[in-house]
């Protein structure tokens, strides 16, 4: 039986195993552990590649959101408008950053945030929103209602998944005031652990972010403000690097497999292929799919060496830890999607042989 890995990681390590060698060399030569000059670099070029002026590299994408909501002022009580598909730490920044998280629901299509519902979640209390970029594309940002611009509610952009991604022409990362991106293993640009960045055009946002994670210290133990200690590791920078010098090769390859997947699906009405919104260039972090009896085709999925997953299964308002954003019926497109949507293995380096088996079995357990 020839099984399929939902994410094959060892495919990039061997392109950029001699480059992460030596730089993992350079630095414990040097001792340049904490913010060195690998992580400086890294910043720099990340902030080029994403068309922006700068880059603060953190400890981790929740961090990122959150770094960026203080550093927007968001205060106790201050309401975040964000959608209801979304994973888990969207919310959880909101509420770390004393934030009250407002939920809209999707849109049907590409399950990003239906701007349509927006200005509905406006209060007076509202001062910021995430318009989240899901699967590897990024939300209509230039949708959002007049309301948001004209009450100078700042937008946060969750990027964690769209690095490499432009909406009409603009890249992913400058679609809002400022923006939040995880590095994660299985991110288009993963690290060998947990990373982070914002980044921004706002050089006053920057400096607060970066003030913000050394523990509210420009010069050294002298904290002007309160702050944590959330820094960019120094050897992951070495890895962001060389995988960075990739990244748009390697998102060709997601738009090649991704392509290759609706042509062996397109098909099959049993299955509900993704959309790209219209303005997209979609780099596929995920290839995400909606099907019936979705807990069943995953489990015949999985005993026959295909490697999907469901991303993600349970709307943030069902979750025990959120209780009170909503009711069960509060947002029926994003609970109706958890239900059907399954994630497809997509990778740089996956095969068509490997694709096509995907196909067969999915085939075949859809029944």
């Amino acid at each position: 039986m020839t099984s399929v890995p939902f994410v094959d990681l060892s495919v990039q390590h061997r392109q950029i195993a001699a480059e992460v060698d030596q730089g993992f060399a350079e630095v414990l030569a040097k001792g340049d552990y904490i913010g060195g000059r690998s992580v400086t670099l890294f910043e720099q070029e990340y902030a080029a590649y994403s068309e922006a002026a700068h880059c603060v590299g953190v400890a981790n994408g929740t961090d990122a959101l959150e770094m960026a909501l203080r550093a927007l002022g968001i205060r106790y009580g201050d309401e975040v408008i964000l959608p209801a598909n979304t994973f888990i730490a969207t919310a959880e920044a909101v509420v770390r950053a004393g934030g009250v998280p407002v939920l809209v629901d999707a849109d049907d299509e590409a399950l990003l945030i239906d701007p349509t519902l927006v200005e509905a979640a406006v209060t007076d209390r509202t001062r910021a929103i995430i318009p989240v970029d899901l699967y590897g594309q990024a939300a209509p940002f230039e949708q959002l209602p007049a309301v948001i611009r004209d009450r100078g509610i700042a937008v946060l952009e969750d990027g964690a998944q769209s690095q490499g991604a432009r909406r009409h022409g603009r890249r992913a990362g400058t679609l809002g005031t400022i923006a939040a991106t995880s590095f994660y293993p299985g991110k288009n640009l993963g690290a060998y652990g947990d990373a982070g960045a914002v980044v921004t055009d706002d050089a006053d946002l920057a400096r607060r972010v970066r003030v913000m994670g050394a523990h509210g210290s420009a010069v050294k133990y002298q904290h002007t403000e309160f702050g944590f200690n959330s820094r960019l590791d120094t050897l992951q920078s070495v890895v962001l690097r060389a995988k960075l010098r990739r990244l748009d090769e390697w998102n060709e390859q997601r738009r090649v497999a991704a392509g290759r997947y609706e042509q062996l699906l397109g098909g099959e009405s049993r299955v509900r292929l993704p959309v790209t919104l219209a303005g997209n260039e979609h780099v596929w972090h995920l290839y995400v799919i909606r099907v019936a009896n979705r807990d069943e085709v995953l489990k015949g999925l999985n005993e026959n060496g295909i490697g999907a997953a469901i991303h993600y299964p349970v709307p943030v308002h069902l979750q025990t830890a959120f209780t009170g954003l909503g009711a069960a019926g509060s947002f029926p497109v994003s609970e109706r999607s958890a239900d059907e949507i399954l994630s497809l293995p997509i990778y740089p380096g996956i095969t068509a042989e490997h694709q096509e088996r995907v196909a067969e079995v999915l085939s075949k357990v859809l029944g």
